[in-house]
């Protein structure tokens, strides 16, 4: 299996995911990654244990530049040395999911090796609209994708993810990053490199916080700082640069502050944390529609950027923190609308391919 998903986390980890549950299914099987020079992948894809091939990166012009009558010529080398990597490691199946990585691979591909589609956004990519139009299945994280005949699966999710327990683990989440062991804790996040919209919101309601017995674990990204002055006796507030292990920080917390990502809206749903996203107030509102079906489960809210401030974050997560009939019924609702059993469905798909 060849999987191309590569540039970001959010193309990557559910390839990865993937790699993983096809592994558990078929022990056997020969996992391949595709990527680029340029993309995280390089560091992700080896440290999981998956061989990388690199092929050169076919990034799309966003305006009309010289760049973008240079794109057919790229394109084709591209296509090229992907052809070569298939038919090197003798691909059966190849798995995309978008991206600059995924493109080539598709063409590369057409009418020479199976083709599975999967889309994790609200809506679909360009390289995915095409590779969609001769695949030989298709899925999608959520309905509405924009690609035809999707099959609703959710996104695949990493196994230290699915199989947490964070009621077993949030003594041992509470210890290892210092927070209060039994007080209402709040978990805030902007992704990997933070968002300054949360930093200045949820550290501005510090004393509020500290006032209604509620402790922090705030992640502001490696390249912000967030200045919190702890009160004596209050559960802390604590802040780091970033988080290494998620899954202590998700059984840490009892619900979460965050953009709304489509890998973060899946695995915050999947280990059932209520959550208040805060979309980014630019590109295509994508994110707003990753966080809809579980907006609409009851498993969380959204608040728009220019609405999050700390008077915001005094009003609405202050209260829901307090209110633990509130926290269990959208607990919940956000694991009823999550997917952990996507890497294996997708899995079973890619394994049906290949046995036709």
């Amino acid at each position: 299996m060849v999987v191309a998903g590569g540039g970001t986390a959010g193309h990557i980890e559910p390839a990865l995911a993937l790699a993983d549950a096809v592994r558990r299914l078929r022990p056997d099987a020969r996992v391949v990654a595709l990527g680029t020079e340029r993309g995280l992948e390089k560091t992700l894809v080896p440290a999981r244990g998956y061989p990388l091939e690199l092929i050169p990166p076919v990034p799309m012009p966003r305006k009309p530049t010289t760049d973008l009558l240079k794109l057919p010529l790229k394109v084709r080398d591209a296509v090229k040395r992907t052809r070569d990597v298939l038919d090197r490691v003798g691909a059966d199946v190849v798995v995309g999911f978008g991206g600059y990585v995924a493109l080539p691979a598709y063409l590369a591909a057409r009418g020479r090796v199976p083709i599975v589609v999967h889309e994790a956004n609200a809506r679909a990519g360009l390289a995915n609209k095409v590779g969609a139009r001769f695949a030989e299945r298709v899925a999608a994280a959520v309905p509405g994708s924009g690609l035809a005949d999707a099959e609703v699966i959710g996104i695949p999710l990493r196994e230290s993810i699915i199989n947490l327990d964070r009621s077993a683990l949030r003594a041992q989440a509470r210890a290892h990053f210092g927070l209060h062991p039994t007080a209402p804790t709040l978990l805030v996040f902007g992704g990997s490199q933070g968002a300054r919209t949360l930093n200045n919101a949820a550290s501005a309601a510090a004393g509020a916080f500290a006032q209604a017995g509620i402790g922090v674990l705030h992640a502001h990204g490696p390249r912000n700082t967030v200045a919190v002055q702890s009160v004596p006796g209050a559960p802390p507030y604590v802040t780091v640069p970033y988080l290494e292990r998620m899954d202590l920080a998700y059984a840490a917390a009892d619900a979460v502050l965050c953009r709304c990502g489509a890998m973060t809206v899946a695995e915050v749903s999947a280990v059932g944390l209520p959550a208040v996203y805060v979309p980014l107030p630019h590109g295509n509102g994508e994110q707003a529609l990753n966080a809809e079906p579980v907006v609409r489960a009851g498993g969380a809210l959204l608040v728009p950027d220019e609405e999050m401030t700390a008077q915001k974050v005094i009003d609405t997560v202050i209260p829901m923190l307090r209110d633990p009939h509130r926290l269990a019924g959208m607990s919940a609702a956000a694991r009823g609308s999550g997917h952990r059993e996507a890497g294996d469905v997708l899995a079973r798909t890619v394994l049906e391919v290949v046995r036709k």
